[in-house]
């Protein structure tokens, strides 16, 4: 099967020689190609080039793209989609004066939705994680990592990797899992720390390990929830079950987190609206990269990650929705990458980096997603016809995607 997209307005992100992520004043250059084609061979892109040097063939599909702009499907390293219900009245709650903390304190947040998801079956959270996959492919999304956290029982958790396994197995989509189990204690546990540590140690993660459930092992380290030496417990057991960290971390107090986390080589460090400069020194020449998740910022009108400092600094960031019923509840990747324009003052060449080559550096899989790259999977948005690049984010309300192509098929 082939596809030959013709007449590209402008092919962004051709990257001919892989890089895995792009960091500080390297962000601001995103490479692009006007009038060009793109050839697809089954799930691959097999080459690109000019329109001129454009190959005389028989291909199985045509695109026209006259007009129109082609670039990497967005790669969204940091979700919650797999959840039951909803929580529109703690979004109510907060426009009447209570803060999120406040409303976790009185059993909202994370405890409210895990008791939704333990008392929801398997198939009806499976029903309603699928069509929120489905909007954020629709969306331009074609690589996601999805994190339990809403079971915080043996058995919830079980059922949220599960389902993402389910979703994996059944849709295009590059799907990345992590197991959340420490994303609050739950009201059981609330005197009892290390108790539901052990839970997750224990019990929790040797059967996540014998079903081969999740990629990564994610916590939520923070005040009021777990602490640094808490965190450090569980990624190191996480690790010996063979899962990568990543963490929730700088969300509302800087606490020394972000430091562990490079420590434990954390893949990323995730949402960092409070940022110091010891935490801008610890990331630096690491491996581990910074992710932002301005939409979340926006719904809980909250600080903005300081990008501008980060890159300055000469640090990589990524762009991720932190979908999620309580604090995002949105997958739109458009929104954030606009979001991160207007407020967080990166350029659309930055923006759109980090959405896409760093976004997959923080799923682990820049080797095949990402890029315009011969030999990566053929993930692409086509645009509707628009007079440049800089639209995508300046016109922040629009829908401007005429299509989305996942291992080389139009969904």
């Amino acid at each position: 099967m082939t596809t030959l997209i013709i007449n590209i307005q402008e092919l962004l992100q051709i990257r001919d020689t892989a890089v895995n992520k792009v960091s500080g004043a390297e962000m601001a250059v995103l490479p692009t190609l006007k009038n060009a084609y793109l050839l697809i061979e089954n799930d691959v892109i097999a080459d690109f080039g000019s329109m001129e040097n454009c190959p005389k063939i028989n291909a199985n599909k045509t695109i026209d793209a006259t007009g129109k702009v082609v670039l990497p499907t967005w790669c969204d390293s940091h979700t919650h989609i797999v959840y039951a219900g909803n929580r529109e009245q703690e979004f109510v709650d907060r426009i009447n004066g209570l803060t999120y903390e406040e409303i976790a304190n009185r059993g909202g947040g994370i405890l409210n939705s895990a008791a939704k998801l333990n008392e929801t079956s398997e198939d009806e959270i499976y029903n309603q994680s699928k069509a929120r996959l489905e909007e954020v492919m629709q969306l331009g999304t074609g690589a996601v990592e999805i994190k339990s956290g809403y079971g915080l029982t043996v058995e919830g958790e079980l059922k949220m990797l599960r389902v993402i396994k389910k979703l994996a197995k059944n849709y295009p989509i590059k799907i990345r899992a992590t197991f959340l189990g420490a994303h609050a204690f739950p009201a059981q546990f609330k005197d009892n720390h290390q108790g539901y540590i052990d839970l997750l140690i224990n019990e929790m993660l040797p059967k996540i390990a014998a079903e081969n459930l999740a990629d990564y092992i994610d916590v939520f380290c923070e005040t009021g929830y777990f602490s640094v030496i808490e965190t450090e417990q569980i990624l190191e057991a996480g690790k010996k079950c063979g899962l990568q960290p990543k963490i929730h971390v700088n969300q509302f107090n800087a606490i020394g987190g972000i430091a562990m986390g490079v420590n434990q080589n954390a893949l990323s460090v995730d949402h960092l609206e409070v940022v110091t400069d010891d935490d801008i020194e610890v990331l630096k020449n690491s491996a581990t990269m910074a992710v932002a998740l301005p939409s979340c910022s926006y719904f809980l009108c909250i600080p903005y990650t300081p990008a501008r400092k980060m890159l300055s600094a000469g640090l990589p960031l990524a762009l991720a929705t932190d979908f999620n019923p309580g604090s995002t509840p949105s997958g739109n990747m458009n929104f954030v990458v606009a979001t991160a324009c207007i407020k967080m003052k990166m350029t659309p060449e930055e923006a759109i980096n980090a959405a896409t080559i760093n976004g997959a550096y923080a799923m682990g899989i820049s080797n095949t997603h990402g890029s315009i790259t011969i030999g990566k999977k053929a993930n692409l948005i086509v645009t509707k016809p628009i007079s440049s690049y800089y639209q995508l984010p300046y016109a922040f309300g629009s829908n401007l995607i005429d299509c989305v192509l996942l291992d080389g098929n139009v969904i």
